[in-house]
């Protein structure tokens, strides 16, 4: 045993949680619309030596395994009937056609081997980094394996089996905060903040206000809506006069670029502002950047300004409050470990360096002909004009003023 003196370590530990374990990474990569895609994400992240004490001087990974959720937790917001059905291996093969079709299990969501562990470790994988945050030293969580927007209370639908990021919002929203002098409870405040390519209409549904309340809870969904687009929501519309100032969308048009986001960031801080959360879970759905089979965004990987890099570090870096972040969308694999790894890095506060060589390891002939971490932006033309975002900046400001007042009452 070595046994040489030790400096005792006098910095102060903020710590980040990152969920994950080799069950979780197994199940996940079963997924049918991205197989394999976990295990690429955490192994490169391993190679990267994000996992090391060592990594950063600012913040200290905590590896943390995920608990499998439990038919209760999971029954909060999913029925009964959609968990009897998909918690069942049996009905992966024999269950039956028209209940399938009933629950969405068909399509782009077909029953697979391994669907009801993949249910329970994934939305158990988001519970137990909500779980850690809650501890004092923990400021930020992340679980890559989840961010599944699109789960609805009884239905699969779009690549997503479990509503994993509701779940978590679920869970956040129940928790209050002792108020001075031991005066009562508040209720904390939480933002969901949605980076996919497509509309979270999983979410915003189930959060959707009717009410004049003032809510604790807001999502702000960033996305391309289009006819014929994946989801067909009503709610992915920019906001108007009658809207719940607390479901919002940002609609882009097909090439948006770090121009495009960084102009639209500026209304992301403006909200913000105004409703001034105490937690903020991010959904960094990869299937906008550059390269992605969907082809729509044109946005790049990092550090330039309105990068998914430089958007995710002013939420982890300049915001206040505890911060979870999710995956979501992505459909080249090797470009969505690229994103993770570098966002974890930015969360770690040791931001890579885009030019970085991706290291020797298993999946290393995947990231051919660059070899490389960065993920750039094409030739693809940007066609959210200054006309279209100077509306988004009006409309947004409108909304934020709204939400200031709703917050004061």
């Amino acid at each position: 045993m070595d046994t040489t003196s030790v400096e005792p370590d006098t910095r102060p530990v903020v710590q980040v949680a990152y969920v994950a374990s080799l069950e979780l990474m197994k199940v996940s990569s079963l997924l049918p619309s991205n197989k394999n895609r976990s295990a690429l994400v955490h192994t490169l992240a391993r190679s990267l030596g994000l996992f090391s004490r060592n990594f950063s001087s600012m913040r200290t990974i905590a590896l943390v395994p995920p608990q499998s959720a439990g038919f209760a937790e999971l029954n909060t917001y999913h029925t009964k009937d959609y968990l009897d059905f998909v918690l069942d291996p049996r009905n992966v093969k024999s269950g039956d056609d028209g209940t399938k079709t009933e629950l969405g299990l068909e399509d782009d969501c077909p029953p697979f081997e391994g669907m009801a562990d993949y249910v329970r470790l994934v939305g158990g994988a988001s519970l137990t980094a909500v779980k850690a945050l809650q501890q004092p030293r923990c400021e930020l969580a992340i679980c890559w394996d989840g961010g599944r927007h699109h789960a609805q209370k009884s239905q699969a639908a779009g690549f997503c089996y479990v509503a994993d990021c509701t779940l978590a919002l679920m869970a956040l929203r129940r928790l209050t905060e002792q108020g001075p002098q031991a005066g009562p409870a508040r209720k904390m405040r939480t933002m969901y903040l949605d980076l996919d390519l497509h509309f979270s209409d999983g979410v915003s549904h189930a959060f959707h206000q009717t009410t004049t309340g003032s809510p604790h809870l807001l999502t702000f969904s960033i996305h391309h809506a289009a006819p014929g687009f994946f989801p067909a929501s009503a709610l992915a519309s920019l906001p108007t006069a009658d809207s719940d100032p607390f479901t919002l969308s940002l609609p882009l048009q097909p090439g948006a670029s770090n121009r495009t986001f960084a102009r639209a960031w500026q209304s992301v801080e403006r909200v913000h502002a105004a409703f001034n959360p105490d937690y903020v879970v991010v959904q960094c759905g990869v299937d906008g950047l550059a390269g992605d089979p969907c082809a729509v965004f044109n946005w790049s990987l990092g550090p330039e300004e309105g990068s998914l890099g430089w958007c995710v570090g002013r939420v982890v870096n300049e915001w206040r409050g505890k911060k979870l972040l999710l995956g979501g969308g992505g459909y080249d694999s090797p470009n969505a470990a690229r994103a993770w790894a570098y966002l974890t890095s930015v969360a770690l506060g040791n931001p890579l360096s885009p030019d970085l060589s991706i290291p020797d390891h298993d999946h290393f002939p995947l990231y051919a002909p660059s070899f490389v971490l960065d993920v750039p932006a094409g030739n693809m033309q940007d066609q959210n004009s200054d006309e279209y975002l100077e509306t988004v900046k009006q409309t947004f400001d409108g909304v934020a003023t709204v939400i200031a007042e709703r917050m004061t009452k």
